[in-house]
């Protein structure tokens, strides 16, 4: 028998552009002392704990975890790029499903700097060599290497193949920070116009602007999972529960398609895998978080996800079945494109928004009687991580 897994405490800073922040340690430190707190558990409770992080040193997460308590427990440092902290979240569900332990902690945080995601390790091997060279012999081009590149490319091979007007990418762009400027925790808070993102300066040719893609950001974010066992003895009555959970890497469909290589194939086998475990579809989830780092995968994860058929994303959008009042609501955070992304805590700041979604707590973004979440994670090189939440 698994047990079922109960998230009983969220938390996370404020996102904010590289400069602006504080310490790793402290942001990191702060989110797991938020979540505890809204636990209403000690932190000595917490019997294993796991951190995400993608630009730091070896240990950082202890460094982290330290400032909070020293209680001696298993830690592990989780680095799957920009899945990292849905990956701490699939460890700490694990270990708490399998009864090993009966609490567990999973926390992420970044320090990014300005300017384009780079490797800080020019010395060594690329671990995405092999994707780029994919980019490389399917496009027949050879242009700036970076996320940029893997997901302009991935536009255009999405227009290209379904013949969609280009101008859906900048009315994602506007929806998502329509819903920002609702969540105190956004790094943006203007309303957008679709001329406005059209018009703002091309970073990835033909039309990939600067108003389509998420920032450079910093912060971090916090969630405690634990057993049904647990959350009952300690008086928990208004907890989530984790109800399936999928984390899956990339097969040799990666290099053989252009949206598969951004990680569509990933996430659609992911999906898969967690509505056979729930025994629910689609059609049963009512909000939803997925990973818009740049407004063209959020248009490609539509339809991995099973939210409408492959090619019907232009209509998905135009129906307004996206947002407040459609069949979705996708990204009521303002997403990674407005709330921002930094790497490691994004994934736990995508359950933070869920958890509160579920709970009733998200204010003026609060989806309507809302009892099914779905949160999307997705790490180029690369790890996909698809979990589906229940209101208590």
């Amino acid at each position: 028998m698994k047990n079922k897994v109960k998230v009983i405490g969220v938390g996370m800073t404020k996102f904010v552009k590289p400069g602006k922040q504080e310490s790793y340690d402290v942001m990191a430190s702060k989110a797991i002392q938020t979540a505890i707190k809204d636990a209403g558990i000690d932190y000595k409770d917490i019997q294993q704990a796991f951190g995400g992080y993608v630009y730091g040193d070896s240990t950082s997460g202890q460094a982290a975890l330290y400032k909070v308590g020293m209680t001696g427990i298993p830690f592990i440092n989780v680095n799957n790029n920009c899945s990292s902290g849905s990956t701490a979240i699939f460890l700490a569900r694990q270990a708490v499903e399998s009864g090993l332990v009966d609490c567990a902690l999973a926390f992420g945080f970044e320090e990014m700097q300005p300017g384009v995601l780079k490797s800080h390790w020019d010395d060594r091997k690329d671990p995405v060599e092999a994707f780029f060279n994919s980019i490389d012999d399917l496009t027949y081009t050879k242009g700036q290497n970076g996320a940029i590149r893997f997901f302009g490319e991935a536009g255009i091979a999405y227009t290209n193949k379904y013949g969609a007007n280009p101008d859906i990418f900048a009315k994602v762009a506007v929806k998502t920070r329509s819903h920002a400027i609702n969540n105190p925790y956004s790094m943006f808070d203007k309303p957008l116009t679709v001329e406005e993102v059209l018009n703002a300066p091309v970073i990835y040719p033909p039309y990939l602007t600067r108003l389509m893609a998420c920032p450079p950001s910093c912060g971090a974010a916090a969630a405690i999972l634990c057993s049904e066992e647990f959350a009952r003895k300690h008086g928990l009555q208004d907890a989530v529960e984790i109800i399936a959970q999928a984390l899956v890497t990339d097969t040799r469909d990666s290099f053989k398609d252009v949206i598969n290589t951004v990680g569509a194939d990933m996430t659609r086998r992911a999906a898969r895998q967690v509505y056979e475990q729930a025994g629910i579809g689609p059609d049963d989830v009512d909000v939803i978080e997925l990973h818009d780092c740049f407004t063209t995968n959020e248009v490609i994860t539509y339809e991995g996800l099973g939210l409408c058929g492959d090619g019907e994303a232009e209509t998905f959008i135009n129906n307004g079945d996206n947002t407040y009042g459609g069949k979705y609501v996708v990204g009521p955070s303002g997403g990674l494109m407005s709330k921002g992304h930094p790497l490691g805590a994004t994934g736990l700041a995508q359950c933070s928004e869920l958890v509160w979604q579920l709970r009733g707590q998200a204010d003026k973004r609060q989806v309507e009687n809302a009892r099914i979440a779905l949160q999307h994670n997705l790490g180029i090189g690369g790890a996909a991580v698809v979990t589906m939440y229940k209101k208590g």
